[in-house]
């Protein structure tokens, strides 16, 4: 699978160190469509705090993803649902530290959860 970043220079927005305008894939044989996922534990209750949830939603991201034979490296767009325009901050460092130095397309939303105590939600899709 080849992977180029596109970034234009000129004609749009810079993209910011944190962030790609898009990633094109060539000869990807498989693709993973992750649903929304909370940070809910195995007993799906959400954690009390905005970090723990995020910690959890990453920690069954990467669980998922070890399930179809990936990683974090697999993972080619980011979409985080957010309860508050408050938590993109967190949110975002949640998502580098996950990622390390990889960099994919990503979209933060502000939404209402379909349960008060769901404060963020991420989907993925993954490429082998």
């Amino acid at each position: 699978m080849e992977e180029r970043t596109v970034n234009p220079v000129t004609g749009v927005y810079p993209a910011t160190p944190d962030y790609v305008h898009a990633l094109e894939l060539r000869g990807s044989e498989r693709l993973l469509f992750v649903s929304g996922t909370m940070g809910l534990d195995g007993g799906g209750q959400a954690a009390e705090t905005l970090e723990a949830q995020l910690d959890l939603v990453w920690s069954n991201i990467r669980r998922i993803l070890a399930e179809a034979g990936m990683t974090t490296d697999n993972i080619m767009r980011v979409t985080s649902y957010l309860r508050d325009a408050g938590y993109a901050e967190k949110n975002q460092q949640a998502r580098l530290t996950a990622l390390g130095r990889r960099r994919v397309p990503t979209t933060a939303i502000v939404v209402e959860t379909l349960t008060p105590d769901w404060l963020v939600e991420i989907e993925v899709i993954a490429a082998a």
